[in-house]
């Protein structure tokens, strides 16, 4: 007999309210940085930490054939392992469904409100404020509630298995080799349940079909070997800044902000066209009119046109300057010409695009016949592809409108998104047969990786019912 859904969503609320919350607040006060940012992560202990407490956590759960374990690689950050058997003993314990999130944390960042801070968690307005929680602090929990609601509620699920692993903020480094090591306990899901994504408004489930991938490199403009007086010598010394400016001007156009090099670029299918414009139409300007503009400033795309916003963030190439080295705070800053200038830059890349060869391009643009014999690097830390869904089954496109429509009163929606989840693309590569459930509660204003990050946590709520009732369909037509 299919899940009842009023009382699951009833089970999820109360889920949430007795032992979800508790637990993402006290994980919230945990800095748990991921390794990019903090090579001494093991010293801290704060993965560790994080990590032990949501497998304590997860080990109280009364959930019929529930396994939990930490498990380690040497050098590497932990993972979170649980397995739960299939409700049906005579199930094919090769139909698998695999859960997956993250409980590494981005840095703190400046700019919190007063009142908040990354390590504080507040409740306002039904939104636990922290950094952490929304990305991916609850996918774990959410991931063992929903469980519990189908065999609590008299539903059924196949064999589901959780990895949650501590590296995801830093492009995933330390999975890869977790999961061939966990790969035969794996075995081959039919189905991937993954929290960690984003959502339109906080009125539907939203399922992502595609994630756009990450191209980091580092540029190095050096014009001298130590700094010298800018009275002396400027207007016969170059800038160092000024040569890597002209650089970028070979990626990138200035004034529009479009991608120069045709490496970077993808079609877009005529699906996610489809959904772009479905969703454009549905909801006009509503998903890219949250951003926190100073007066006066407007968007690279018109908001007139909608859907050629959506298309700009989840198809489209883009570069961003992330970070610098060799530039003091203006506090401290002297009448100087530095002798280098180092920018880090991200690019967001278009599924389909291949990341390393993208790399090569950039590099071969910024390093070739550098201006007045600059000596000028530039190097490639880590380059990931995006992602496109596969073909979702008919028996899944059911359960998602249903689940949406049991747990939110709205039509579910679908579409990419300009983020990356460097496990999705591994996944697709490993199992193509697999369908892919990929949500999440950050929303609006939700300002992941920002100051200010909050989990809407009625959305969580309902996005967990959600997926207890997607696990149930699952088992029914397995």
């Amino acid at each position: 007999m299919p899940l009842d859904p009023a009382a699951t969503v009833a089970h999820t609320r109360q889920s949430w309210d007795d032992h979800i919350q508790p637990a993402l607040v006290e994980y919230i006060r945990v800095p748990a940085v991921s390794v990019a940012f903090d090579p001494g992560w093991a010293a801290r202990g704060h993965l560790d930490a994080v990590v032990e407490a949501a497998a304590a956590w997860a080990r109280d759960r009364p959930i019929a054939g529930l396994t939990v374990e930490v498990v380690r690689i040497a050098g590497r950050t932990p993972v979170l392992w649980f397995e739960v058997t299939a409700t049906d003993p005579t199930a094919n314990d090769q139909d698998t469904v695999l859960l997956y999130g993250h409980l590494d944390k981005q840095p703190p960042m400046t700019g919190w409100r007063d009142g908040l801070g990354p390590w504080e968690p507040v409740v306002i307005d039904d939104r636990l404020y922290g950094r952490g929680g929304a990305d991916d602090g609850y996918a774990a929990y959410a991931s063992l509630a929903a469980i519990q609601a189908v065999q609590d509620g008299g539903g059924a699920h196949a064999r589901c298995v959780g990895l949650i692993e501590c590296s995801e903020e830093s492009g995933s480094p330390d999975l890869p080799a977790y999961v061939d090591h966990l790969a035969a306990r794996i075995g081959t899901p039919s189905l991937v349940v993954c929290l960690d994504s984003f959502c339109g408004d906080y009125e539907r489930l939203w399922t992502t079909t595609s994630l756009r991938g990450l191209l980091d490199v580092d540029l190095t403009v050096q014009v001298l070997t130590e700094g010298v007086h800018s009275g002396s010598a400027s207007g016969v010394v170059p800038d160092s800044f000024r040569i890597a400016r002209r650089l970028l001007d070979r990626i990138e156009d200035a004034d529009t902000g479009r991608i120069l090099l045709p490496e970077l670029w993808a079609d877009v299918p005529t699906g996610r066209t489809a959904e772009i414009e479905a969703v454009a139409h549905d909801l006009g300007a509503e998903l890219t009119s949250s951003y926190p503009f100073v007066t006066g400033a407007s968007p690279t795309v018109p908001a007139t046109d909608p859907a050629a916003q959506l298309t700009a963030r989840t198809w489209q190439p883009t570069l961003t300057v992330i970070g610098a080295d060799g530039l003091p705070p203006t506090q401290t800053a002297g009448n100087v010409l530095r002798p280098f200038t180092t920018l880090s830059l991200s690019f967001r890349l278009p599924p389909g695009v291949d990341a390393h060869g993208a790399g090569r391009a950039v590099v071969a643009a910024l390093t070739t016949e550098p201006s007045l014999g600059a000596h000028v690097t530039a190097t490639v830390p880590s380059a990931e592809a995006g992602w496109d869904a596969p073909a979702t089954a008919p028996w899944l496109a059911d359960a998602m409108a249903a689940a949406s429509q049991a747990t939110f009163g709205q039509p579910a929606r679908s579409l990419g998104e300009g983020g990356s989840i460097p496990f999705m693309g591994m996944l697709g590569e490993r199992f193509p047969a697999a369908q892919f459930l990929l949500t999440g509660v950050l929303g609006p204003g939700s300002n992941a990786h920002g100051p200010n990050e909050f989990l809407h946590l009625p959305t969580g709520r309902k996005v967990t019912a959600a997926v207890a009732l997607v696990l149930d369909a699952h088992a029914n037509v397995s």
